[in-house]
C-alpha cells in the first residue's frame, strides 16, 4: 500500500487534502509545516509549506495523483509514492475500507 509525498502551499493544504478524502482516494492524509528550499527558473527560492502523507491504495493512486495534478496551484508540483513493505494489517484494512 502506498503513502503519497505531497508538498503543498499553506493556503491550499486543507482544500487539497479534504479533496482527496471527500472523494475516497486518501483514508487520511497527515499535514506537517515544512520550509522548502529549491531552484525554480535559475534562482534560489525559501517558501512555507505543507507536507500531505497520503494514505491510499494501490487501486486508488492513478486517480489520487491526477486528482492532485487537477486542483494543485503548482505548474510542477511535488507528488511522491512511497510503498510499504510492512504495515499493520488493522491498519491496511481501514485503509482499504476507507476507500470502497
Amino acid at each position: 500500500m502506498p503513502t503519497v509525498y505531497i508538498t503543498a502551499p499553506p493556503a491550499d493544504a486543507d482544500v487539497i487534502a479534504e479533496t482527496l478524502v471527500e472523494e475516497r482516494l486518501a483514508a487520511c492524509i497527515n499535514q506537517l509545516e515544512t520550509t522548502s528550499t529549491y531552484r525554480w527558473e535559475g534562482e534560489i527560492h525559501h517558501d512555507d509549506e505543507i507536507i500531505l502523507l497520503a494514505k491510499t491504495t494501490d487501486a486508488a493512486y492513478h486517480a489520487l495523483e491526477q486528482r492532485v495534478l487537477e486542483i494543485h496551484p503548482y505548474d510542477v508540483p511535488c507528488i511522491e509514492r512511497f510503498d510499504e513493505s510492512n504495515v499493520l494489517e488493522s491498519f491496511a484494512r481501514w485503509r482499504r475500507d476507507s476507500l470502497e
